[in-house]
C-alpha cells in the first residue's frame, strides 16, 4: 500500500508539473493545424491530390467550423460526460487494483492449495517465477517506452520543433504501447506535423530517424531490456513478438513476451526434468 500510494503521488506530481506545459503545447498546435494545413496545399503535389479529393479542404472545414468537438463529445456537456468518464474508469482501476495487489498473497495461497500437498511447495516456486517474469515484462516495456519517448523528445528539439517536443513525445509514447503498428503511426504523425511545420527535408529527416530508431530498438534495445528482465534470449524474444502479431494481430504481440517466458519456464523447470528422469 505504502509504495501504491508513493507511485501514486509521484505521478500526481508529475503530472502537476508537465500538463500545464502540454496543455499549452496541445492547444498551440490545435490551433494553428489549419494554417499548417493551408500551407499544405502550397507543395504541388499535394496541391494536386487535394484538387481532386479535396482532403485538406475537408479537414480545415471541420477544424475553423469545430464541427469535429460536436461530433467526438457531443458538444461542452458530452465533453464533461467523456472526462467524467475516464477520472470514474481511472478512479475505479486504481482502487481495483490497490484491492488486487493487497489481497494478492491470499488469493495465490487460495489456488495453491488446489495443488497436492506434496507437490506445492514446487508449484508456489514456478507460480512465483512466472509472476517475477511478467512483472519484468511489464517493467521493461515502461522502460522501452521511456527511451523511445525520450529520444523523439530530443530529437524534436533538435530539429526546431521545440514548441510542441512534449506533446509529441507524449504521442510517441503512446503509440509505443502498441506493438508492430504503433511506431510506424506515430512516425507518420510526426512527420507530417514536422512538414507542416518546417518543410519537407524536415519530414525525411523525421521519417529516416524514426526507422532508424525503430530498427535499433526491435533488434538491439528490447532484447537487450526483455533478455535481462524476462530471462528469455534476445533471438527468441524477436520471434516471439513477430509471431504474436502475425498470428494474433496486437493482442498476440502484447502478450507474446510474457507467454514466452513462462513457456520456457515450464519447460526447464517441468519438461528437461521429467524427460531426465524417464
Amino acid at each position: 500500500m505504502i509504495v501504491a500510494l508513493t507511485l501514486v503521488v509521484v505521478l500526481a506530481l508529475g503530472a502537476w508539473a508537465v500538463l500545464p506545459l502540454l496543455i499549452e503545447q496541445v492547444n498551440g498546435l490545435v490551433s494553428s493545424l489549419p494554417s499548417y494545413l493551408q500551407g499544405l496545399k502550397e507543395n504541388p503535389v499535394v496541391a494536386e491530390l487535394d484538387e481532386q479529393f479535396e482532403i485538406i479542404t475537408r479537414i480545415t472545414q471541420v477544424l475553423s467550423s469545430g464541427a469535429w468537438f460536436d461530433g467526438l463529445f457531443g458538444g461542452i456537456l458530452g465533453a464533461g460526460v467523456a472526462i467524467a468518464n475516464i477520472l470514474f474508469s481511472m478512479f475505479i482501476t486504481l482502487v481495483l487494483t490497490l484491492w488486487f495487489l493487497a489481497f494478492l498473497p491470499g488469493i495465490k495461497n487460495t489456488i495453491y492449495q488446489m495443488a497436492p500437498a506434496s507437490r506445492r511447495p514446487r508449484v508456489k516456486y514456478l507460480a512465483g517465477e512466472v509472476f517475477r517474469r511478467i512483472g519484468g515484462y511489464m517493467s521493461g516495456l515502461f522502460i522501452v517506452v521511456a527511451l523511445a519517448s525520450g529520444s523523439a523528445f530530443i530529437f524534436l528539439n533538435i530539429i526546431g520543433l521545440g514548441q510542441y517536443s512534449l506533446a509529441l513525445a507524449v504521442v510517441v509514447a503512446g503509440f509505443a504501447f502498441i506493438p508492430l503498428v504503433g511506431p510506424t503511426i506515430s512516425m507518420l504523425i510526426v512527420a507530417l506535423i514536422a512538414f507542416s511545420i518546417k518543410d519537407l527535408t524536415a519530414a525525411i529527416i523525421t521519417i529516416a530517424f524514426f526507422l532508424i530508431y525503430q530498427q535499433v530498438d526491435a533488434y538491439l534495445i528490447q532484447p537487450r531490456i526483455f533478455q535481462r528482465s524476462v530471462n528469455v534470449p534476445g533471438p527468441l524474444i524477436v520471434l516471439a513478438a513477430l509471431s504474436g502479431g502475425i498470428l494474433f494481430g496486437i493482442p498476440g504481440a502484447l502478450i507474446a513476451i510474457p507467454t514466452v517466458a513462462s513457456a520456457l519456464l515450464i519447460y526447464q523447470e517441468v519438461l528437461v526434468p521429467a524427460l531426465d528422469r524417464a
